[in-house]
């Protein structure tokens, strides 16, 4: 019972995040595997991409009903992270679980001070050029791949700052990118056999595509950057918390 609890906390969580914020869930939903349902770090991240498949799958629906899906910019985005996300999906799994920890302790740090900074606001241009995006996707399929994350806590800013869209835009768009990678580094991982507990990641990712949706209707009447901030100070503990665990 306890681990039910557990479990469908956890994902309303991180689905608050993905469908509030476009991005942040998977860097809450894979320390959350390991230190509350005690997953190990391979199987934690390869349950961390199913789970915000279907999660960001269930946001990225109701974003794209009121038109905030820039779909041109987020193919392209997205498309070019395929293949580096595969293939760094595949490298992650011989990666040594005390190092994949320290890493991914890393980057939720990243996260978080990107979430509690003030995100400058670009303005908005008709036409990305082609080239840009597809460099900046590579990279975050790469993220992605190799640590399990959805990625759009780096997608979010990356769609904001370096191809120039609004943030309502941005937020929805992210979900097209984050479905698309998650989606390519799973494919790899599950050709290698990892022991997945679905009694726990069912509900869990059932918790988080409820979630998404209050998500979605809380980022209408809450200030983003008032959540960003939230979510930020949260994950920037977890991030000291796993480093810590990583090289003690």
């Amino acid at each position: 019972m306890t681990t039910l609890v557990l479990a469908l906390a956890a994902g309303t969580v991180v689905g608050l995040a993905l469908g509030g914020l476009g991005g942040g869930g998977s860097v809450l939903a894979v320390p959350a595997l390991i230190y509350l349902l005690g997953f190990e770090p391979a199987a934690a991240t390869t349950a961390g991409l199913l789970i915000v498949i279907v999660t960001s799958l269930t946001g990225l629906v109701a974003h794209a009903r009121e038109g905030r899906v820039r779909w041109r910019t987020g193919g392209l985005f997205a498309a070019a992270g395929i293949v580096p996300a595969a293939v760094a999906g595949a490298l992650s799994v011989r990666i040594p679980s005390g190092v994949l920890t320290a890493a991914f302790a890393v980057l939720a740090a990243v996260a978080a001070v990107r979430m509690i900074r003030p995100r400058r606001e670009a303005v908005p241009q008709e036409a990305v050029p082609a080239g840009r995006a597809v460099r900046t996707g590579a990279g975050l399929g790469a993220v992605t791949g190799f640590l399990g994350v959805g990625g759009g806590f780096l997608a979010v800013p990356a769609l904001v700052t370096v191809l120039a869209l609004p943030m309502s835009a941005a937020v929805g768009t992210s979900l097209l990118v984050i479905t698309v990678n998650s989606t390519a580094a799973l494919a790899t991982r599950l050709a290698t056999p990892t022991a997945l507990d679905w009694s726990v990641i069912a509900p869990f990712t059932a918790a988080a595509v409820l979630g998404a949706w209050d998500g979605k209707r809380l980022a209408a009447k809450v200030s983003t950057a008032g959540l960003q901030r939230i979510f930020g100070v949260v994950l920037l503990a977890v991030a000291a918390f796993m480093l810590v665990d990583a090289v003690v």
